[in-house]
C-alpha cells in the first residue's frame, strides 16, 4: 500500500479497518477534553469498559454469597481460572492443559526455574540477551547465586554486534553451541523490552535442546501481540505478565505455559494446595497429587478480584482472534513508520533512527526511536500535548499502536504534534 501522510488518508484506513469498532471498548485518559494518542501499550493496556463489569460481578456475589461464592456464583470461584484455557491457549499457541494463570510474571519465572533450572557441576550456565528486562536479570543472579554458583561464571549474555542495535540469529545460534554441555537454560525474552526485537524462538529452542538445554521464555512483550506456537515450537516453558498487550490492569496475574511433554514428569516444584487433583482438593490429604497439567503448577487459590478484568479481556481476543490483531498490528505500525520518516523529511537537521528491525517478522507493534538531535524535552512535550509514550535512557522514544484501540488517525495526529513540537522547541 501506498501510504500518505494526510488526515483524509488516515481517516479512510479507518473506515476500512474492521477492528476499528473495538476502540469504543476501551476507556481512554483525556487530553482536553479529547482522547489522548495512547502508545504505551506495551506497559499499561487500556481498561476495557467490560472490566468494571466482570469486578462487579465479583463483589456482588462476595456480598451475596460471601463462603459460597466458591461453589454457587455464576462463575463459581474454584474453577474460574479454567474459563483462561481455551482462549489462551488460542493466544501463544498451546493446547488448554499447558496453559493456566497464577501469580506474578517474576514469582512464576522463580518457580519455574525451580523445575526447570538444575545446574549441576557441569551443566550449570544460563544464557539470555544482552539488556534483558532487569527483573530478568535479577532473577538470573539470584537463582545462580541461590544454586551456589557466580553470576559473572554462570550467566552468559548474547550481545549485540558493535554498532548494531538488535541481536544476530547466528549469533545465538552460535553462542549456544559454543557454551555446549556446560549449558542447562536459555530464557530470552520473546520480544526485547528496549528495542522490540522479536527473536526466532522457533531456532533458539531447537538450537538449545540440540546441546541438551532446556528452553524457556518470558513473553511478557510477546503475549498478545506477536504470533506464538509454543506446543510446536517445542518450548518447555514461558510466562507472561497479563497487563501489557492484555489489558487485564496495573500489575495483574500472570499467564504460563508448560509444555506437555513435562506434565508428567516427576520434575521438582513448589507445592500448594490448589495443584491438587481438582476432585482431591477440599478432601485436605496430607499426600500431594498435582493435576495434570499446568495447572499442576499452580501454589495457592487464585485472586478472583484480579482475574475477572484479565476474563474481560482475554474474551475480547477470543472474539477477534489473534491473526486479525497481527494484520492490524502490520498495517498501523507500517503508517506509523512512514509517518515518522515523513516528519523526517520535512525538518532539518531532524534524524529519526528506529532501531526496532524493519522486517516484519522481527518485530511487533513497538517501534523505539532515537531521537538523534531531540533531547527529553521533546518527550515532555509530547505528554503535555495529549501523546502518551515512553522515554527510555540515552534517548529513545518507545511508541506501541496497539492494534485493538489505537486508531490511523491517531498516528497522523501524532505526526504533526510531533512536527510542531520539533519545531517550537528549536525556537527555544
Amino acid at each position: 500500500m501506498t501510504f500518505q501522510n494526510t488526515l483524509e488518508f488516515a481517516a479512510e484506513l479507518d473506515r476500512q479497518d474492521e477492528l476499528n469498532k473495538y476502540r469504543n471498548e476501551f476507556i481512554f485518559p483525556q487530553h482536553e477534553g479529547k482522547d489522548v494518542i495512547y502508545f504505551t501499550g506495551n506497559s499499561l493496556g487500556l481498561q476495557p469498559k467490560s472490566a468494571k463489569k466482570y469486578v462487579n460481578e465479583v463483589m456482588d456475589d462476595w456480598a451475596n454469597l460471601a463462603v459460597e461464592g466458591h461453589f454457587f456464583a455464576e462463575k463459581p470461584w474454584w474453577d474460574y481460572h479454567e474459563r483462561f484455557a481455551e482462549p489462551l491457549s488460542k493466544i501463544v499457541g498451546a493446547k488448554p492443559s499447558e496453559v493456566t494463570v497464577m501469580n506474578t510474571l517474576t514469582v512464576n519465572l522463580h518457580l519455574l526455574m525451580v523445575s526447570f533450572y538444575k545446574p549441576t557441576t557441569k551443566r550449570y550456565k544460563i544464557i539470555c540477551e544482552e539488556k534483558a528486562f532487569p527483573s530478568d536479570q535479577y532473577m538470573f543472579q539470584s537463582q545462580v547465586n541461590f544454586h551456589g554458583f557466580k553470576p559473572e561464571d554462570a550467566i552468559v549474555e548474547i550481545k549485540r554486534r558493535e554498532g548494531e542495535h538488535n541481536i544476530r540469529l547466528e549469533d545465538i545460534i552460535a553462542k549456544i553451541n559454543e557454551v555446549g554441555d556446560e549449558l542447562a537454560l536459555v530464557l530470552f525474552g520473546g520480544v526485547n523490552y528496549y528495542t522490540g526485537q522479536v527473536f526466532d524462538m522457533k531456532s533458539i529452542t531447537e538450537a538449545g535442546h540440540k546441546v541438551g538445554a532446556i528452553v524457556g521464555f518470558d513473553l511478557a512483550h510477546a503475549a498478545g501481540n506477536i504470533k506464538l506456537d509454543l506446543h510446536d515450537w517445542n518450548v518447555d516453558f514461558a510466562a507472561w505478565c497479563s497487563y501489557k498487550y492484555m489489558n487485564s490492569g496495573p500489575g495483574n496475574a500472570s499467564g504460563c505455559f508448560i509444555h506437555e511433554k513435562h506434565h508428567s514428569s516427576d520434575l521438582p516444584r513448589f507445592a500448594g494446595w490448589w495443584a491438587q487433583k481438582k476432585e482431591k482438593r477440599f478432601l485436605m490429604e496430607p499426600k500431594f497429587d498435582p493435576t495434570i497439567g499446568a495447572d499442576g503448577w499452580q501454589v495457592s487459590n487464585l485472586p478472583i478480584l484480579s482475574l475477572a478484568p484479565y476474563l474481560a479481556s482475554v474474551e475480547m481476543f477470543a472474539e477477534v482472534g489473534m491473526d486479525k490483531l497481527i494484520a492490524k498490528r502490520n498495517q498501523i505500525t507500517a503508517y506509523l513508520e512512514f509517518i515518522l520518516h515523513e516528519i523526517d523529511k520535512e525538518i532539518d537537521g531532524t534524524e529519526f533512527e528506529i532501531i526496532t528491525p524493519q522486517n516484519q517478522e522481527e518485530r511487533g507493534c513497538q517501534l523505539s526511536v532515537f531521537l538523534h538531535g531531540q533531547g527529553k524535552d521533546l518527550f515532555h512535550y509530547l505528554m503535555k500535548n495529549g501523546v502518551i509514550t515512553d522515554w527510555r535512557e540515552p534517548n529513545v522514544i518507545r511508541l506501541a499502536p496497539a492494534p485493538f484501540y489505537c486508531s490511523y488517525e491517531d498516528m497522523y495526529k501524532f505526526g504533526q504534534i510531533l512536527k510542531k513540537g520539533i519545531l517550537s522547541l528549536s525556537k527555544s
